[in-house]
């Protein structure tokens, strides 16, 4: 609708009329003023949960140390004593390694720690290499000045045990301070193992799921929050079964997520 020019009276008759109907707006030009003006509701903005954090992963052995055994003899320095500077790892009656299975697990973990806004440290590039040495390992994730680090594994046990066994650090100098941090880091990976796999604690190996350990590099001299999780029994027909599972690696992967994000949140 269009006013054409009429005379001043009638036109302020009409405008009134249009008043009356509510149709003004429809016609009229609006001088807005802020008065008028309600903000827009602000977008909500979720922040990934773990924005500007640095998560270390460590994916025990590499594929090819069978291939070196000079290499994976050279002593290195571990904060107590001297110890090879890796292994070979263990593998399923079968042949499966547990260099693969650290290596798989570590690569969904990796992707689920970015999707939740995480800047991820590897100490291995693939698993198609050497070591690098365990020691080395520890030196990587300091740099990075990671907020807590895991370090994956299994486990080659007697043939009846089955189970994942978290190990925690022993105060032994460079890692002094996280020593309780470490200790809190193990409740969660615990934990979430617990309610996220078809894993239960360890029925041959540590204590109700817990051992702490004074003799690995990793977690001698990481200045970070860390623990080891042996995951399962490679030797065990049963965990060996699931180890292979790609379903249950990515389980794995979740429920480690799951657990740094909850040590990282304070819970």
């Amino acid at each position: 609708m269009r006013l054409r020019r009429v005379p001043g009276g009638l036109r302020t008759a009409l405008l009134a009329a249009l008043l009356a109907t509510g149709l003004a707006a429809a016609v009229l030009p609006a001088t807005v003023t802020s008065a008028d003006v309600r903000a827009a509701p602000a977008r909500t903005v979720t922040r990934p949960p773990l924005a500007g954090k640095v998560v270390g992963i460590d994916p025990g052995h590499n594929g090819l140390n069978y291939t070196s055994p000079a290499f994976l003899d050279r002593k290195v320095w571990n904060g107590r004593e001297w110890e090879g500077c890796d292994t070979t790892g263990t593998q399923t009656a079968s042949g499966y390694t547990e260099a693969r299975f650290n290596w798989n697990v570590a690569v969904y973990l990796r992707a689920d720690l970015i999707r939740m806004g995480a800047r991820v440290v590897m100490t291995r590039t693939g698993n198609h290499g050497l070591g690098p040495c365990v020691d080395t390992r520890s030196r990587i994730l300091n740099r990075a000045h990671a907020n807590v680090s895991i370090d994956i594994h299994a486990d080659y046990g007697r043939l009846s045990g089955r189970g994942f066994t978290v190990l925690e650090p022993v105060a032994d100098g460079p890692n002094n301070k996280v020593i309780g941090s470490s200790r809190r880091f193990g409740r969660d990976v615990h934990a979430m193992m617990l309610r996220d796999t078809a894993f239960r604690v360890s029925n041959y190996y540590g204590r109700d799921g817990y051992i702490s350990r004074n003799d690995l590099a990793g977690l001698n001299l990481t200045m970070m929050p860390k623990v080891l999780i042996e995951t399962g029994n490679m030797r065990n027909a049963a965990d060996a079964a699931l180890l292979v599972s790609p379903k249950v690696q990515r389980a794995v992967a979740a429920a480690l997520a799951a657990a740094i994000a909850r040590f990282l949140a304070g819970h």
